[in-house]
Order: structure tokens, then C-alpha cells, then sequence
């Protein structure tokens, strides 16, 4: 066993999303003495080969002489990066904070035998901004050849930062550091200027790691090695090339019976079902399209001149992760699509037909399995989803399915079809069922919008972005926009007068967020908006804010990764079938849609569940997906992964919250707070080890022979960088203890309806109060199938009369007055039509 602080800082991949590989490496320092000045080093390196990163990557520190027993503030730095030749010298990072995002971000790159740094921070998916802080780096000495490029620095003002109010740090006193980092073989666009760079995606890798501090980081000697650091490269710059983005005005003379705001699982369906109902409905998405069917455009070079786009061809659902520009939202600290279908258009498309046991324990009455299973049914029959995505039936590169499935069976377990006996999930195990149709992807974008669009009344609006909701008191009258993108609105879109309606169902994170600038939520959150530059001068006044738990009750998969090995286990390489495809896998997907292309990637399955039973007597759910690649430091090749989701029965719970330049981040992860969920986490993989501890030749590389489960799950940081799933719920939690009184949970009723508003709607995964069994797309479906008939179903809006009450903390009635009144405020608690 090694070191409790090194197995402490075990920290592993973000695979529950599938994120490519990420190295666990161990953390102890490797001492290393600088030639040319002396200067002493503990470093840490990803080596070359393997599946991680091609030419390796070393990170290293040298700590003011109290730097282990005191903060420190600075540190010297080397960091040597690979480049690909003298031409693809690329570009690397570190995060000092071990996340992408929310983190001072350090880059570097060579241009001639210059290296280049610029300080970054990225609160998104997106090309990270420029720090503003006063984080300062000054040159030791660097080296440019064609295979590296190494630059040793002084760091003053590194290791504690502040982007627009939001701080953030690393402590050298506790013993150790998380550190990230990302290597690109794509060199920096407009090199010689590092305030004005542009940067392709990482290709070359990218993994977070412990980085355990012994007693050679910290040395007397800082003081005169910190004055070796005389070089300040001076940028040249040919001037800022970003344009303003184009935007539409909002026509004067709309209106909509209902606004929709989010074309995702939630959106799509409940814009086809309320347009089919006669209403006019105005669907409002974010981003860009996505399928060739609705106008996409984005696609490989193989894909030109075909109907096709990176988002119809399943095995390519994986590049979002090394290739996001364009499709990841900006404004959240996770993995979001901001493309049309949301999560449907960028995901590998799994479709589970819910688990009942799921509604009867999740949510409240009104949407137990029975009140749902007939919009069930509809869901189902429009997309039933299939196990054998390849038109020809058949399923390829089955080897790993072969090898873990003959385990499973021996060791009791039964292999069920998950879509026919979708209750069956304790000790089963199934090929993986897809929303895919035809060998393309399918869901709601295929079916839901398809319709919705035939129909006169529906109208769609892409590449706008909601800012929030109008609000007369509890009542909604319009919705503010902005263009996100080129071509979108801007200005504000009304409703329909005292009777229309707004839904929102920009997701968890995205929901929650549009509630905030709308003045619903927590007091110290609204503070914030108040407080910020953007939204603060036009706000909605204090004495409309609506105190609900808007953020809280946060919720996701636990991931759990570990990695075997098996010599049956073929590997497929679906990232370089983004560039340079097989040629017969390319020629059977375009002319039959057949053969591996037409399955996700990373060729996932088998899926695998189990019920635990804690000490608490509650049953707590567990889904394995696994996957043919390789995970830390086990290449691809003959290794697969097996994650292992902690969902329905998990109490523990976290919280979004809002920063001051609008951006949502998990404050809290929702992770591991109860040892019944700790304890039911081990118990799986001990069940798992066990039921396959028959197969000849299968070797456990994570954890490996010599760690317990318990120990592997102990010593496992517990971050969203390495245990998320990406299946966020919750924010916005459905129920019938209004938020308002006492301590209520809730923010939308049983209608889906926000309590104090009489109006506004949510509907998306921010309103399940936990995640289900499996990966959620199908329930949100579902969901907006029920909520749409429940919406549909509420009378109309009335006017109040003069005189009558129109609002207060506990109201539920309208919150509009009769012509010739205003609704005036009393106190909290009463409002009067006068």
C-alpha cells in the first residue's frame, strides 16, 4: 500500500460522460535538480506512450522556504511539453486548482525559440478568458527542440486567485496539490500575442493528478533562485480580431400563447404536444442546429456532400469531448449542450424505458409509475429504441461484451433486454438500448420536432439566448433575449395577454440560472445577481423577489471507474474515425448505415445493475455501463472500463450556484456525505470482483489485486472533475412543500408550475428531486409528456378583481388585476388589487 496522503490524491477520470482517458498516476514527487541553475524540483510527469498523451508532459515546484507549514503565495515552475515536430509545436496547460474550470489556468507554447505564457480562466466549455488578477510569471530559462519545449518561471500571486468576485486557490501547507493539464499539437492562433490567442481543443491529452509535496519543495535557497527570474516576453500583436455578434430585433408585434425556452429532451416534446393542441408556440433554443434534418451543418471531411452531420453518426458522439467550440454552453462549469436537442443531439444516446420503483420513490404523488405509465406508452411508441443499432442487425466488436457478460452469467447474474422487463434490475445485465433509428441518431429530434415543425402554429428560434423572465409581480408577460449566436434575437418577446405561459427547460444548470436573473431563489444568490454589472441596474425590485430553493438539491450519478484487462478485448478507435476512417466501416455506414459506425462510442456494454441494501434499510441502486477503452494509466487495447452510477437511494445532495458574472458552477458536489452511500459504492465493486473472478485471463488493473475496494474508494478524491456522470438533476425540485413556507424543498407543484408565479413552468431535470436508475434522457421525455398534459389541463389565467388579493409569500391564485387596478404590495405576505 502506498502513503495515505499519496492514496489520498488517487484522482481519477471524468469517464461517466465518457471523457477520454485520464491518467490516476501515482502522486509521490520524483526529486529533479535543474543543471544549468540549480534550482531543486519535485515533479510529477505523465511518460510518453500509452493511451494518455504522445511525448509526455512534467509538471514541477520549487516552494518558498516555509512553503510546506505556511501557504505560499508564489513558487518557481518547470514544465517541459511535447510538441509533434518543428511545425505542430501545439500548446499546453496546467490548472492550478486541478479542474479546467474555476481555476487560474497557466499556457505555454513555442513560437521560434520564444515560449509564450498567458494566464487563463475558463468558467465554460469555451475558449477560457484572460485572468485579470495580478498573477505575474517571469522567466528563468527555456529550451525549444523538435520533440519538447521546456520553460522554468516564477509564479508570483499564482496559487490564490480572483476572476470578477470569484476566488479560488491551492494550499501548500496541506502536503500536496490537484493539479490539470492538457496537451495540443495545433499551435495557438496569433501566437506572438497572448492576450488575443486562440486555441484548438486539447488532442494531445488531458488528466487531473495529486501531486504529493515532500520535504525537497520547500528549500532556503528560494530567495536566490526567485532572482534568476529576469525575463518578461514582450507580445506583439496585430490588433483584436473579434466581432460583435449579429443579432435580429424581436418583432413588435408577436406574441405566444407559450414560450418554451430550451429545445432539448424537455422542450422538443412539450413544444410538440402544446402545438398540437392549437397553441401558438415559440420553442427557443440557445445554440446552433444539430442534425442534417434541421439544418446542421457541422461535420468531419468524410462527411461533406452527405445529409449528414457529426451529431447524426453515433459513433461519433464521443469528439464532443476533445472538439466542443461551437456546441458546449459557456456560462456553466460542466459538460452542457448548447445545440439543438440539448443532451439528445450530443450524448451517446442511451434509452431506458423507466425503472417503475424509480417515480415511486423519487417523486411525489401525481407522479408515481401509474400517473405516468401512459405517457409511458407514448414515449415509447415513437421511440421504442433498439439494442442493434446497425441496420443489419447485428452487433459489432463484441469481444468485451463476451468477456464480462460469460463472467456475469456465471456468477449468477441474468442477462435480461432492459426495454421488455424494465423492472428487472437487480443482478442483470443487457446489451445497451439506444434512442438511435435507422443507424442514425434519433429521439426527439427525429420524431417530437419533426411534427411539431409541420404545424403552422410552431414557430423555432435558434442561437438565442434567454436573459430572464418579465415578471409583473408572479406574473410573466414576456421573456428578455439576446443573440448567442449570429442570427439570433434580441429585445423582448411577450406572451399572450393574462393567458399564456413560459416553460423553461434549459436544463439543470440553465433553468435554474434563467430563475435567478428573474428574481426566484435564494436571497444570497439574487444578492449576487443584484450585485453584478450585467443584470444588477435593471433587476427586478427586492420587493418582488420570490425566496424558493432555486440550486439546491443538486443531483448526479456518483461515478465510480475501474479497469480490467483481457486478451479477448478489442479495441476500436472511433476519435481517429473522426479524421482518417476505415475505409470498408466508412463505405458500410454511408451506403448501408451497418458496422461499427452506427454504434456509440467507445462501444459501450455491457450495462449492468444491482440493489444494495444499507444499514438504513434503504435500497440503493447501482448501473454499470461499461466501455472497450482504457482508463489512468492502462492503454487502450486489450483494457476496459467499468463505471459504476450511484442513483436512485443516494442521499447525499450539493448545490449550483451563481457567480458574479453570471456563470453557474457546483458550489457543492453532491457526492459521498453518507457513509450508507459510501458503503454501498464498495459493496458493488466486491459483488463485480466477485462475480467475475471465474473468467481465465481477466486481470483487475483498478483497483489492482493488492487494494481493497474499501481502500480504493476511501483514498478516491471526491470531485466532480473525477465523479461526476453528467446527469445533473435537481436544482429546481418538484413538490408539494412550497419553497416559500418554513422549509420547504420544493419550486414547482405537482404542475411543474414555479410557486409565486402563476405562469411560469419548469420542466427538465432540474425538477427530479434524484437521479433514477439509469441515464436519464428517456424519463425527461416522459416527464414532458406528462407535464404537458398536466399544464394543458390548468384553466386560463383570470384577472382579479379590484380589491382582491393578487399576491403574498403563501399565494397560489393570479397575480393580474382587472382593468382599472394594479396589484399593489402590502407586505410579504399580501398583495391587493386597488
Amino acid at each position: 500500500m502506498r502513503s495515505t496522503s499519496s492514496q489520498l490524491l488517487r484522482v481519477l477520470a471524468t469517464a461517466g460522460s465518457f471523457l477520454p482517458s485520464v491518467i490516476a498516476q501515482a502522486s509521490a514527487a520524483v526529486k529533479y535538480t535543474d543543471p544549468a541553475t540549480g534550482i531543486i524540483f519535485d515533479t510529477w510527469g505523465i511518460a510518453n506512450g500509452g493511451s494518455q498523451t504522445q511525448g509526455g508532459i512534467t509538471f514541477g515546484v520549487a516552494l518558498p522556504s516555509d512553503g510546506l507549514s505556511n501557504d505560499a503565495s508564489e513558487f518557481i515552475g518547470i514544465l517541459t511539453c511535447s510538441s509533434k515536430d518543428t511545425i505542430n509545436t501545439g500548446w499546453c496547460g496546467l490548472s492550478l486548482g486541478g479542474p479546467m474550470t474555476n481555476s487560474l489556468l497557466l499556457t505555454a507554447w513555442p513560437k521560434g525559440n520564444t515560449i509564450y505564457t498567458s494566464f487563463r480562466y475558463a468558467t465554460g466549455y469555451a475558449m477560457p478568458d484572460v485572468y485579470t488578477g495580478d498573477a505575474k510569471l517571469t522567466q528563468i530559462s527555456s529550451t525549444v527542440n523538435a520533440t519538447h519545449y521546456s520553460l522554468i518561471y516564477r509564479c508570483q500571486n499564482c496559487l490564490k486567485w480572483n476572476q470578477g468576485g470569484q476566488a479560488g486557490g491551492a494550499s501548500t501547507s496541506a502536503g500536496y496539490m490537484v493539479l490539470g493539464w492538457v496537451q495540443a499539437f495545433p499551435a495557438p492562433g496569433n501566437p506572438t500575442c497572448p492576450s488575443q490567442i486562440t486555441l484548438a481543443q486539447h488532442d494531445n491529452g488531458m488528466g487531473i493528478f495529486g501531486a504529493v509535496l515532500d520535504s525537497n519543495a520547500a528549500n532556503p535557497s528560494y530567495t536566490a533562485w526567485a532572482a534568476k527570474a529576469t525575463k518578461t516576453v514582450t507580445e506583439t500583436c496585430a490588433g483584436p480580431t473579434e466581432t460583435a455578434v449579429a443579432s435580429v430585433p424581436v418583432p413588435t408585434d408577436l406574441a405566444f400563447d407559450y414560450i418554451i425556452v430550451g429545445g432539448g429532451a424537455g422542450g422538443i416534446p412539450l413544444a410538440d404536444k402544446l402545438s398540437e393542441s392549437g397553441k401558438s408556440v415559440l420553442l427557443i433554443e440557445k445554440g446552433p442546429a444539430s442534425t442534417s434534418r434541421h439544418g446542421g451543418t457541422l461535420k468531419p471531411d468524410w462527411l461533406v456532400g452527405t445529409n449528414l452531420t457529426r451529431f447524426d453518426v453515433p459513433g461519433l458522439c464521443n469528439q464532443i469531448w476533445v472538439d466542443s467550440a461551437g456546441i458546449a454552453c459557456t456560462d456553466t462549469d460542466q459538460m452542457a449542450g448548447c445545440v439543438l436537442g440539448g443532451g439528445t443531439a450530443i450524448n451517446a444516446g442511451l434509452w431506458f424505458k423507466p425503472y417503475a420503483l424509480d417515480w415511486d420513490y423519487l417523486f411525489p404523488t401525481g407522479w408515481k409509475s401509474a400517473d405516468l405509465q401512459a405517457a409511458t406508452n407514448r414515449v415509447f411508441s415513437r421511440i421504442p429504441g433498439t439494442d442493434t443499432p446497425s441496420t443489419d442487425g447485428k452487433r459489432y466488436i463484441q469481444q468485451g461484451f463476451d468477456v464480462l457478460s460469460r463472467g456475469l452469467k456465471a456468477g449468477g447474474w441474468s442477462q435480461v433486454t432492459p426495454n421488455t422487463v424494465p423492472n428487472q434490475k437487480n443482478r442483470t445485465f443487457a446489451n445497451t438500448p439506444y434512442m438511435y433509428s435507422g443507424g442514425e441518431r434519433g429521439g426527439p429530434l427525429a420524431t417530437y420536432l419533426v411534427t411539431a415543425k409541420g404545424r403552422s402554429n410552431f414557430k423555432l428560434w435558434l442561437n438565442t439566448s434567454v436573459r430572464r423572465a418579465v415578471r409583473d409581480g408572479g406574473h410573466v408577460t414576456g421573456l428578455e433575449v439576446e443573440a448567442f449566436r449570429d442570427g439570433g434575437y434580441k429585445g423582448t418577446i411577450n406572451l399572450t395577454k393574462l393567458t399564456g405561459r413560459v416553460i423553461l427547460s434549459a436544463g439543470t444548470f440553465g433553468s435554474a440560472k434563467i430563475l435567478l436573473r428573474s428574481g426566484i431563489g435564494p436571497k444570497d444568490q439574487l444578492d449576487i445577481v443584484k450585485a453584478s454589472t450585467i443584470d444588477g441596474p435593471t433587476m427586478i425590485g427586492n420587493d418582488s423577489w420570490i425566496n424558493l430553493p432555486v440550486g439546491y438539491n443538486l443531483d448526479d450519478h456518483l461515478n465510480t471507474d475501474t479497469v480490467i484487462t483481457h486478451p479477448d478485448v478489442a479495441f476500436y478507435d472511433f476519435y481517429a474515425a473522426w479524421t482518417n476512417p476505415n475505409v470498408t466501416d466508412k463505405t458500410n455506414y454511408l451506403n448501408r448505415r451497418t458496422g461499427i459506425l452506427a454504434q456509440a462510442a467507445p462501444n459501450i456494454g455491457p450495462m449492468f445493475w444491482e440493489e444494495i441494501k444499507g444499514v438504513d434499510n434503504i435500497i440503493r441502486q447501482l448501473q454499470w455501463t461499461a466501455r472497450v477503452e482504457g482508463s489512468f494509466d492502462t492503454p487502450n487495447g486489450h483494457a476496459m472500463t467499468m463505471s459504476q452510477y450511484l442513483g436512485r437511494g443516494a442521499t447525499s445532495r450539493g448545490r449550483m450556484t451563481i457567480t458574479p458574472n453570471l456563470g453557474t458552477i457546483v458550489s457543492d458536489v453532491p457526492y459521498l456525505k453518507d457513509a450508507n452511500d459510501k458503503a454501498a459504492v464498495i459493496q458493488g465493486i466486491i459483488n463485480v470482483q466477485n462475480a467475475l473472478k471465474g473468467v481465465s485471463g481477466l486481470v483487475w488493473q483498478y483497483p489492482n489485486s493488492s487494494t481493497s475496494a474499501a481502500d480504493y474508494v476511501n483514498n478516491m478524491v471526491v470531485s466532480y472533475s473525477n465523479r461526476r456522470s453528467n446527469h445533473w438533476t435537481g436544482t429546481a425540485k418538484i413538490g408539494t412543500d412550497d419553497g416559500r413556507i418554513n422549509s420547504g424543498s420544493a419550486v414547482v407543484d405537482t404542475n411543474t408550475r414555479v410557486y409565486g408565479t402563476d405562469n411560469l413552468f419548469v420542466v427538465d431535470a432540474s425538477i427530479f428531486p434524484g437521479v433514477p436508475t439509469t441515464n436519464p434522457s428517456s424519463y425527461i421525455v416522459v416527464a414532458a409528456e406528462a407535464a404537458s398534459q398536466k399544464i394543458l389541463a390548468l384553466p386560463a389565467n383570470a384577472a382579479v378583481a379590484k380589491y382582491g388579493q393578487c399576491g403574498g409569500r403563501n399565494w397560489s391564485g393570479s397575480f393580474v388585476c382587472a382593468a382599472g387596478s394594479t396589484c399593489k404590495f402590502t407586505n410579504e405576505w399580501y398583495s391587493q388589487c386597488l
